[in-house]
């Protein structure tokens, strides 16, 4: 058994997989968040996020005490930073709490230790985890910094973890060769070694790429609705092409991953990345879109009835079949529609409240609903009997 002392930095929809996963590979693992909810609720062998298998893992690790949370991090062998990189206003990346995890472990590093960098980021920050580690007095020569993004795909983070390729950069060799050894030990997949810059610029070309092709599918839809085609019907047409693979058009684009990543090449090259730039353009326009599209048929409902409807909106999370929120489109077009007065009944299967809406059953909206809205392909709707007004994910097509 490998008794390797590892610290996770960050304990979220990335951290604590990452964490849990390690600690059932026969690691000593410690978590580090700065939420005493969220260390109080992993210390009892639970979680906070829904995330398939990863209740097991945490319980099961908990129990045999191979993982334990904490608010401050203590001496380690490999420190892992897995904190959240959002964008400041206007879309300016923001590496603060990479920033701040950073210093935080500075003082707890000793020669030999390998610093991680999972945290999606902009291209140099790996580089300036190490400028400022040497700024907190540590040695970088004595010890190996590397970026290894994550690659996983919500609602099969377990397996993934373990069988999806990995790159890995360093910021010189002799920190690529010490990490690829330690990802060596639980990944089945294939491990790739670069630099950190190129393995940071990896991380964000696979979702800018995304996002690119969502944009394509996303104006489609946008130009069928005025030429009156089904923009379903057509991608499927389209796709009947041995090299043509048009993906679903959608509300928007949302999550942590492919609405936020691109802004970061967009911030630091903003004349050279055209096509990055106009995509996503693209993909914030189409949620404003179908607001409008909602709200023209709410004013027409009104003209007719004197009254505004009530409006369901099926479906809050970021995609299909999981719980999380962030930067969700169609929560944000919930969230509009509310702010113009109109009341929303909120399904939305993978959570059981919401600070802003009540969740309900799908079929009290269905039995109540004036207009009715399909905003994320859930399972849980599939096969139901809704004349909606809006299917924007493509769920009921049946052609």
């Amino acid at each position: 058994m490998d008794r390797t002392k590892i610290c996770v930095m960050g304990l979220g929809y990335i951290g604590l997989p990452t964490a849990a996963l390690l600690a059932n590979k026969g690691f000593e693992v410690e978590g580090v968040d700065i939420n005493e909810s969220i260390v109080k609720t992993i210390n009892n062998g639970n979680i906070h996020i829904v995330e398939p298998g990863l209740d097991k893992y945490v319980e099961k690790a908990v129990k045999n005490k191979s993982l334990y949370a904490s608010l401050k991090p203590s001496l380690a062998d490999i420190f892992i930073i897995a904190v959240p990189t959002p964008f400041h206003e206007g879309f300016k990346p923001n590496i603060d709490y990479i920033i701040d995890a950073t210093k935080v472990i500075a003082p707890f590093i000793k020669e030999n230790n390998i610093v991680i960098l999972e945290s999606t980021s902009p291209v140099g920050t790996t580089e300036k985890v190490g400028q400022i580690l040497q700024d907190q007095g540590v040695d970088i020569s004595k010890i190996f910094i590397s970026h290894c993004p994550e690659r996983v795909l919500p609602g099969n983070i377990m397996n993934e973890l373990v069988e999806n390729d990995r790159i890995v950069g360093g910021i010189n060799k002799k920190s690529t060769k010490e990490t690829i050894k330690f990802y060596e030990k639980f990944v089945n997949g294939k491990i790739f070694a670069t630099d950190s810059k190129t393995a940071e610029m990896a991380k964000l070309t696979e979702n800018s790429f995304r996002d690119v092709n969502i944009a394509f599918a996303n104006e489609l839809s946008i130009l069928c609705d005025k030429l009156n085609i089904d923009s379903h019907e057509l991608i499927k047409l389209a796709n009947r092409h041995p090299r043509v693979n048009i993906l679903s058009p959608g509300p928007g684009v949302g999550g942590h991953c492919i609405a936020v990543d691109p802004w970061f090449i967009i911030h630091k090259n903003p004349k050279e990345a055209k096509i990055i730039k106009t995509a996503r353009d693209i993909n914030i326009y189409k949620t404003e879109w179908v607001i409008d599209k909602i709200k023209l048929a709410a004013l027409n409902f009104e003209k007719i009835n004197g009254n505004k409807p009530k409006i369901a909106c099926f479906g809050l999370s970021f995609k299909p079949d999981i719980d999380d929120l962030r930067g969700s489109p169609a929560l944000y077009i919930a969230k509009k529609l509310k702010s113009y007065g109109y009341e929303i009944l909120a399904v939305e299967p993978n959570i059981s409240e919401h600070d802003d809406f009540e969740i309900i059953h799908h079929n009290e909206a269905i039995n109540n609903a004036d207009l009715m809205t399909i905003l994320v392909a859930h399972k849980e709707f599939k096969g139901l009997n809704i004349e909606t007004n809006f299917d924007f994910c493509g769920l009921l097509d049946v052609f």
